[in-house]
């Protein structure tokens, strides 16, 4: 089954199935690695975030699953992220390695990116209980499977139709009102705020795409590319807290200046480009868009 709730199926169903399912790849990811641990890490939180997003979805149907799950996923995802935040830095300075603006930059900056990947490894190597937060996630996940099964999702068509109505309006409202504070401010938290909101946009889009494929389809393309966006910029910044925080990194003083200049530069764009995303993605009013959903419901199960 892929990640999608259908609407001529039963809705209970549908969320145990969807839920269940991006749980087992969670697992799956963790114990088999095929890529080795640092991958699979970040494969099990790309599904951890999902059931997250789904459990959001439907948070007005169980508010005190909902709020509970999300506890336990969040937590447990934040245990595995301090590898892969790491690994993010390094993708983030071969991005700049790759748009440098002269060859002396490029020169610098791909000196940058080993000094981050030798910082990379050295933290992979001191995080000895790795293992066992991978085993305590995998055991997390499986009590969240536990409560799944123990949890009844049924609703009515219509009620279903008015659920969707009420969480498309709260998430397009809270993305409206990040989108407004990251015009007035440039701080990563506003970012990271409307990051959050475009992840729902994309997920949702994604679950709910069968009520209409072409339109939905497209702009949960739309959405994810303003993740990723968001993405970048985010990087950016939490590279240039670390390049502030650990100047010892660099021994070539001009090697760390480039750097600063290049994450200014790039940052400026990516914030242009995630701002114009971002208005074409949020550009629908949520009230107008949330009674569309319902009525896209309805009309798909008849």
């Amino acid at each position: 089954m892929s990640y999608r709730i259908r609407p001529d199926k039963a809705f209970d169903d549908e969320v145990h199935a969807v839920a269940a399912q991006q749980l087992g790849k969670a697992i799956a990811a963790l114990t088999d690695r095929p890529q080795g641990l640092h991958e699979a890490v970040h494969r099990a939180r790309k599904h951890i975030k999902r059931v997250r997003a789904l459990y959001r979805l439907i948070a007005r149907r169980a508010p005190e699953f909902q709020q509970r799950e999300n506890d336990r996923l969040r937590e447990m995802a934040r245990t595995l992220s301090g590898v892969r935040d790491a690994t993010a830095l390094i993708e983030a300075s071969r991005h700049l390695h790759e748009t440098a603006a002269s060859r002396d930059e490029a020169r610098a900056l791909a000196r940058v990116t080993k000094v981050l990947t030798a910082r990379r490894d050295r933290l992979s190597e001191a995080e000895t209980d790795i293992e066992d937060k991978a085993k305590a996630a995998i055991a997390t996940c499986h009590d969240a499977l536990e409560a799944l099964g123990a949890t009844s999702f049924e609703n009515g068509r219509r009620e279903t139709a008015r659920l969707f109505q009420k969480s498309w309006h709260r998430t397009g409202r809270k993305a409206k009102a990040a989108l407004s504070e990251c015009r007035a401010e440039a701080h990563a938290d506003q970012f990271h705020d409307l990051r959050k909101r475009s992840q729902d946009c994309w997920m949702h889009h994604a679950l709910l795409r069968d009520i209409w494929p072409a339109a939905m389809h497209a702009k949960q393309i739309e959405a994810k590319a303003l993740v990723d966006m968001l993405g970048r910029y985010l990087d950016l910044s939490m590279l240039s807290e670390v390049a502030d925080r650990e100047p010892h990194l660099f021994d070539d003083s001009d090697d760390s200046a480039r750097l600063l200049e290049a994450i200014i530069s790039r940052q400026q764009i990516a914030r242009r480009e995630a701002l114009a995303k971002a208005h074409w993605v949020f550009a629908d009013e949520p009230e107008g868009e949330a009674r569309t959903i319902k009525r896209l419901w309805l009309e798909a199960g008849d």
